[in-house]
């Protein structure tokens, strides 16, 4: 599969682009999409044979101090290309990060409502929240900042790294091909997550500079 994935600005998408993503069929309608293209910077997109199979909506910016990258909202296609579309838009953010933040530790979080979705972190580490750990004070502290960089912090649960209600409606989209190879510390990350509510994680790794820059390679 030769993947061709591309970033632009935001605020450069068509009406036609919009109505591309929407053909993907993935969770976000037409209204929402347009008030994407005024709320986030970047837009990246993935194709194969010019058919749109995914994109992102980030913005790579400090907070605090610290460079981030802030997975506004993807979407991926339910098909059999998903994982490969899913490692490309994540690659692209990667290099992205890479140009902006040379020689930096790198923060990369988003919303999440499935644990399928949990794969777009897979390239990070330390990972937060963790099965089976318990995250201390400055884990939390970045669980909370993320909340509020995301606009859940009003109904943000700091120890479940859980918000109830989701304003704006963002978070990456994607579902396994295999949900039953999602291991059950995973599931249980979820617990008291109520998608159909609004409900999403909040989730972050770290990328060191050493390996964003073998991530963000082109």
């Amino acid at each position: 599969m030769a993947l061709e994935v591309l970033t632009n600005d935001a605020s450069a998408l068509t009406d036609d682009d919009l109505a591309e993503m929407i053909a993907i069929e993935g969770a976000f309608d037409l209204a929402f999409l347009e008030g994407c293209r005024e709320s986030w910077v970047l837009a990246t997109t993935a194709r194969d044979g010019g058919t749109l199979h995914g994109y992102t909506f980030s913005t790579l910016e400090r907070i605090g101090g610290t460079p981030c990258v802030l997975l506004g909202v993807m979407s991926v296609r339910r098909n059999a290309k998903r994982d490969t579309v899913l490692k490309g838009l994540m690659k692209e953010a990667f290099h992205r990060a890479l140009m902006a933040f040379p020689d930096e530790d790198v923060v990369v979080g988003g919303r999440f409502a499935l644990p399928d979705a949990l794969q777009a972190l897979k390239e990070v580490d330390d990972v937060i929240p963790a099965p089976a750990s318990r995250a201390v004070g400055e884990e939390r502290a970045w669980g909370r900042r993320l909340a509020k960089r995301f606009g859940v912090d009003g109904s943000y649960v700091a120890e479940q790294f859980m918000s109830t209600k989701n304003p704006s409606g963002g978070f990456i989209d994607f579902e396994s091909a295999r949900p039953e190879k999602i291991a059950a510390g995973t599931k249980g990350l979820f617990k008291g997550v109520d998608a159909s509510s609004g409900g999403v994680l909040i989730a972050y790794g770290w990328t060191m500079a050493e390996d964003l820059a073998k991530l963000g390679a082109r």
